[in-house]
């Protein structure tokens, strides 16, 4: 859906009376993308209140623009042609750590590394595969990431959110409002969480600092970190792997122009310099028919696709 210099110029305009000179216009979100591809937003908004969410979402409402809310920008992709409306991403206000016994209250902008350090320091267990999680609290929390054999759901309490479609209407949900799944839960397109409280356990600090070490080396021996990626681009199938599905069929090393199924991982797209956001999204086209051929399994994306003609426009997020 693509929106015409006037109505992206008014669409700015009409956000800069809402939050002032937080607004850029036409952002490359490459920028801003872990995999260091995509287009640009027409508008890219850092918020740094609850308030400004909810000036925001009644500028989307008026002008019809879709909105996408950026964590790190470590499980997205976007298009060539980019977003054509509003990107969110959350500010410096969006952070902070407050520890009150075996309790954690953070807010969504957190990155989910620094939490995991902050927490293991303070000699609280339970958190500690955080560290191999690249994204912010708040995407972790709405898609229930997870690794090393946790998720969030294990130590979630609450999250709180801002309904968008609501006129910025505050909400706590509850672990079990939550139903979370496999990087599934029950919160709404519409719903951007802004703070969520953890409940850990007491244990040494450096017991947890080691296991944390032995994360990090995990991720260096395993994952190609030190390339341009999504992280992992499908989700696993129940009872299998999308990287051992991927490269049983054939695909490890298989490249489209400029992006290429890494040989480290296969459930990682990794890209050179003078890649396009197009040849990551054939790419995870032609794995997933492969796939499918081979094995007789359809592989989900856990990166989030905006922007794509064969994508919904609409609610959409990324962590």
């Amino acid at each position: 859906m693509a929106r015409t210099a006037a109505a992206g110029r008014a669409l700015v305009a009409a956000l800069r009376e809402v939050v002032g000179s937080a607004v850029e216009a036409d952002v490359p979100l490459a920028r801003h993308t872990t995999m260091k591809v995509g287009g640009p937003a027409t508008a890219l908004v850092r918020v740094e209140a609850p308030a400004d969410l909810a000036g925001i979402a009644l500028v989307c409402d008026e002008l019809r623009a879709p909105w996408l809310i950026l964590g790190r920008g470590s499980n997205l992709l976007v298009a060539d042609g980019g977003w054509p409306g509003v990107v969110v991403a959350l500010g410096r206000g969006f952070r902070g750590v407050h520890v009150d016994g075996c309790a954690v209250e953070a807010g969504a902008a957190e990155p989910m590394p620094v939490l995991a350090t902050n927490v293991a320091g303070a000699g609280l267990a339970g958190f500690a595969f955080g560290v191999a999680i690249p994204g912010a609290l708040g995407g972790a929390v709405r898609m229930n990431a997870g690794a090393h054999g946790r998720e969030l759901r294990d130590v979630l309490e609450w999250a709180e959110v801002v309904r968008l479609a609501a006129g910025g209407r505050r909400e706590r949900w509850s672990v079990a409002q939550l139903e979370m799944s496999y990087r599934h839960t029950a919160l709404p397109d519409d719903a951007v969480v802004v703070r969520a409280r953890l409940r850990l356990e007491r244990a040494d600090a450096a017991v947890i600092a080691e296991q944390m070490a032995d994360m990090r080396q995990w991720r260096r021996d395993h994952q190609p970190i030190n390339e341009p990626s999504c992280g992992s681009v499908f989700r696993n199938p129940e009872g299998d792997s999308a990287g051992r599905l991927v490269d049983a069929a054939g695909l490890k090393g298989h490249r489209v122009g400029g992006a290429r199924i890494s040989e480290k991982h296969a459930n990682f797209i990794t890209v050179e310099h003078g890649a396009r956001a197009a040849d990551v999204h054939l790419l995870i086209r032609h794995a997933q028919d492969r796939v499918r051929a081979v094995h007789g399994v359809d592989l989900a994306t856990e990166v989030v696709l905006a922007g794509f003609a064969d994508v919904p426009a609409g609610f959409e997020g990324g962590p």
